[in-house]
């Protein structure tokens, strides 16, 4: 028997559509509400470690993630010089286990468009321009008045709606994301022949510039610098001080620098952080994913925590009998202090390049690998 029988999640992220997959396949009614008109994923690439593999095997989508991303077993470290000496080759630990490649670099966008359209074929009802307006709960339920004008009942209310979730804005929790001090360039473009696994310079004009391929023929390029306030600029602007610091860097960097033309696919963010403290629950809404934790992308941890709360939730949704403390203290135990420890090594790891100190890199990598290979 399952606790609930109807379920609202908001946002349509990596997060919510895992928790809206799996409750749904449960037999879970589930609704979707997503503020955007479509489908879409802010950013040009992402690197899925192995424990993130493994939910997404979990929901079924392991294989069309695979024929379209770009597995890799290795991390390559170059010098800032001008041949862009290769100084490591570090084998990847295998995060989700051995019978699962060490990470997996994909577009953004069709990461987002496999797990809905996934959703969509386990039942879930998705509604885009549409966000919660207000909600009001009693012991049984949740009432949420949208956005369109409509209402609905729930059992539970999911917020998954990102760092500046709207949901944790209703819930007058206070949580501050901080900057970190850093800002990070992202740019598609193509993958060199010889750029197999991910790659990275530490130092010249950024602190870390990196390439990581995301398919047969296309790479997700970064670059990492002072954080900078680039609102005013123009796209056009933005693209040449971009392509000013990329030329810095040399060999796979050298090959694919005049590819770069259209301003639009180019984002820059800056490292944020976040953590909220539990209980991630305020009565019967839940926060997962960023709406609840934030890490700068240092350890590339940040999609696979948020899959992993929503297998935990579905998990224990589906397999209690009621939405009561016991549920939300087993949800606490499984989920706070693992991600309180990724959060914390991925900040450490952004304050190690801030202050230019060598840190023991490869024996934090070592640590975090021992807690995440384990199963949330």
């Amino acid at each position: 028997m399952s606790a609930v029988n109807n379920v609202l999640v908001v946002g349509g992220g990596v997060a919510g559509t895992a928790v809206a997959i799996l409750l749904a396949e449960a037999g879970t009614a589930v609704e979707l509400v997503e503020i955007k008109s479509e489908v879409t994923a802010i950013g040009s690439g992402i690197t899925l470690q192995g424990n993130a593999l493994r939910v997404l095997r979990q929901l079924g989508v392991l294989e069309s993630c695979a024929a379209l991303g770009y597995e890799s077993m290795k991390l390559v470290v170059r010098a800032p010089d001008p041949r862009a000496t290769i100084v490591a080759e570090l084998d990847d630990i295998p995060f989700g286990g051995p019978d699962l490649p060490s990470s997996m670099g994909m577009y953004r966008p069709d990461l987002a468009r496999i797990l809905m359209d996934r959703a969509e074929q386990a039942g879930v009802k998705i509604r885009y321009s549409t966000t919660t307006e207000s909600l009001e709960q009693d012991g049984a339920g949740v009432e949420v008045r949208f956005s369109t004008g409509s209402s609905g009942r729930y059992d539970l209310v999911i917020g998954a709606d990102g760092v500046r979730s709207w949901t944790r804005r209703m819930l007058e929790i206070p949580l501050e994301t901080r900057s970190l001090g850093m800002g990070a360039w992202r740019m598609f473009g193509p993958r060199p022949a010889d750029v197999t696994s991910s790659q990275a310079v530490f130092g010249g004009p950024c602190y870390i510039a990196g390439v990581t391929p995301t398919s047969a023929t296309s790479a997700y390029w970064f670059l990492v610098e002072p954080a900078q306030d680039r609102t005013t600029q123009t796209p056009r602007e933005r693209l040449a001080d971009f392509l000013e610091l990329f030329g810095a860097y040399h060999g796979p960097w050298d090959e694919a620098r005049d590819a770069f033309t259209d301003p639009q696919h180019l984002n820059y963010t800056w490292f944020e952080a976040h953590l909220l403290d539990a209980p991630w629950n305020r009565g019967r809404v839940v926060l997962i994913g960023d709406a609840a934790h934030v890490c700068p992308p240092t350890l590339a941890q940040g999609a696979a925590a948020g899959l992993e709360d929503a297998a935990v939730l579905a998990e224990l949704l589906t397999t209690s009998t009621a939405v009561d403390d016991r549920l939300w203290a087993a949800f606490t135990a499984r989920r706070y202090e693992r991600v309180k420890t990724v959060v914390e090594a991925s900040v450490q790891m952004a304050q190690w390049n801030l202050d230019h100190v060598q840190g023991d890199v490869p024996g934090l990598t070592r640590a975090i690998a021992a807690l995440v290979s384990q199963p949330a």
